[in-house]
């Protein structure tokens, strides 16, 4: 990639997502097993998880601190299994953004509204609970589309409509 006659270097271009994206939905779950809340706006706990997700209420520390799933997915994911949608509650995910590559964004610093940084550790695996959730074939049709985990790096508040955005490379 050239940039004014210049070539990028790799690390330079991987960090180099000019996209914005937006929060468009928020969930916690309190408990193992528990339904998901769906929350306006929730508080991000650095190193912890979001306030009231059952995340946050243990050890802390960890590469699933976060869990982001791609809005975009989500009707394709019901294609797949043949529903007119899904709802964010069914595939377990702590936050659903729209408008940035959320695959994109693995070792780099993520700005979430003005306040809250996460880092995306991975892609987020589907679990067995979701061919109960989603329907027959609920597993497999989020396989590539589950998302990524993230550690919180800031905490501060999130809240619906936040613009979502990379800042640079994380540290190591």
């Amino acid at each position: 990639m050239r940039y004014g006659g210049a070539v990028l270097p790799m690390r330079a271009r991987v960090a180099d997502v000019s996209q914005r994206g937006r929060l468009t939905w928020i969930g916690v779950r309190p408990a193992h097993g528990a339904p998901m809340v769906v929350l306006a706006e929730a508080a991000a706990i650095a190193d912890r998880g979001l306030d009231g997700d059952r995340t946050a209420a243990g050890a802390g520390g960890g590469r699933r601190q976060v869990t982001l799933v791609q809005g975009e997915h989500l009707p394709v994911v019901a294609g797949f299994v043949g529903v007119a949608a899904i709802d964010p509650t069914q595939v377990r995910r702590n936050l659903v953004v729209t408008g940035i590559n959320l695959a994109a964004l693995h070792g780099l610093r993520v700005a979430i509204g003005d306040e809250v940084i996460v880092v995306p550790t991975g892609p987020c695996a589907p679990c067995r609970k979701l061919d109960a959730l989603i329907g027959p074939g609920g597993f497999q049709a989020m396989r590539g589309h589950g998302g990524v985990t993230a550690r919180i790096e800031r905490g501060g508040r999130l809240r619906l409509g936040d613009v979502v955005h990379v800042l640079g490379v994380a540290g190591p």
